[in-house]
């Protein structure tokens, strides 16, 4: 044991000061470049935003496109943005610039549809699709945590809500996926499942594993115990407090041990998707599984959850294998699985290098 004098004490904690102060400064420095940066930002989506909400229409078209792609440009690399703490007027300009665009994807995703159609085989051409890529990505995000968070037999009954003209989470998770499942798709405009239908018309196997149904998910009470997995569209329930509305109503009718998958954003995404707050997840009735934030290609964020199973239901649900009424597709996990799911309820990330980012 080494014993310092009073001097070399006192120098000793000098040093410790100034390493203390070089900290503090770097520290400060990387915070104002932060916040710099941020401001630089919210100010550039800010412009994009005011000039989208002048155009004539949405409809795709040369104008259209360019300034939906400077804006999804702007919002895709990583940042340290919050969008939950900006100030009130931004708080409506973001708003309002969500559903702007919600409004121009179902027009682009519409216009899509109806060029696919006049196709004998639809299913064939989806790559003209200009984002299919990033449908390619994300189904296969969401399922590969899917099987890994909730693991067992496939889910054999699946729901996708919000699923639109041009379907392509459901198709290409049906193809691709989960090729013995069948696939209710919802969205409350008849029109879009209208176009949806045409795309698979050329093909018999897939058109008899996917429904389309014209319905507000806020009117399916019953149906909804029957899927083993839910998928929430980014857009359903734009607003936080319809998302919480969807998700208990979910909660409330979803089968004990069903998944629920939620796609939500994160960052300066947040400029272009509603962000799904895990917590309201859970207010739902449903243990939160995982929550991941890409940070590549893939815009949204995917969160697994899966509604409890009760303690007198485990030994009836792990009798059977999907949900139909009467369970889903796992029995009740075992102790260390529950540690390991409050772990990842606190986690914000979850870092899987082999799925896509």
């Amino acid at each position: 044991m080494v014993v310092m004098g009073k001097e070399e004490e006192k120098q000793q904690q000098q040093l410790e000061e100034e390493v203390q102060e070089e900290v503090r400064v770097v520290v400060q420095k990387e915070t104002t470049a932060d916040e710099e940066a941020e401001a630089a930002l919210v100010h550039k989506i800010s412009g994009l935003a005011a000039a989208i909400a002048k155009l004539p229409s949405l409809s795709p078209s040369p104008e259209v496109n360019a300034l939906f792609t400077d804006l999804v440009t702007a919002c895709i690399p990583r940042s340290t943005v919050d969008v939950e703490r900006l100030a009130p007027e931004l708080q409506t300009m973001r708003a309002s610039l969500i559903r702007l665009c919600a409004d121009a994807e179902a027009l682009l995703e519409a216009h899509y549809s109806d060029l696919l159609a006049g196709f004998d085989n639809p299913l064939d051409h989806l790559t003209l699709f200009p984002y299919f890529s990033n449908y390619l990505l994300l189904s296969q995000l969401e399922h590969g945590l899917l099987a890994r968070h909730v693991p067992g037999t496939p889910p054999a009954r699946v729901a996708f809500v919000g699923s639109g003209p041009l379907p392509l989470s459901s198709l290409v998770l049906a193809a691709r996926h989960l090729p013995a499942a069948a696939f209710d798709n919802y969205d409350i405009c008849g029109d879009a499942n209208d176009r949806a239908r045409r795309l698979v018309r050329a093909d018999a196997a897939l058109a008899a594993r996917m429904a389309f149904r014209t319905s507000d998910v806020a009117n399916v009470t019953r149906d909804l115990a029957g899927y083993d997995v839910v998928f929430l569209a980014a857009l359903v329930g734009m607003a936080a407090e319809e998302k919480a509305r969807v998700v208990e109503h979910l909660g409330r009718h979803m089968a004990p041990g069903a998944a629920l998958v939620v796609r939500s954003a994160h960052g300066a995404r947040g400029f272009l998707y509603p962000v799904v707050d895990p917590e309201e997840i859970r207010r739902g009735g449903f243990d939160v599984l995982a929550v991941h934030h890409p940070e590549g290609e893939v815009i949204n964020s995917v969160i697994i959850a899966r509604k409890p199973v009760p303690a007198v239901d485990a030994h009836a649900v792990a009798g059977v294998g999907h949900a139909h009424a009467h369970g889903a597709v796992l029995s009740r996990p075992c102790l260390c699985c529950e540690m390991e799911a409050r772990a990842h309820q606190k986690m914000e990330e979850v870092a899987m290098e082999q799925l896509p980012s």
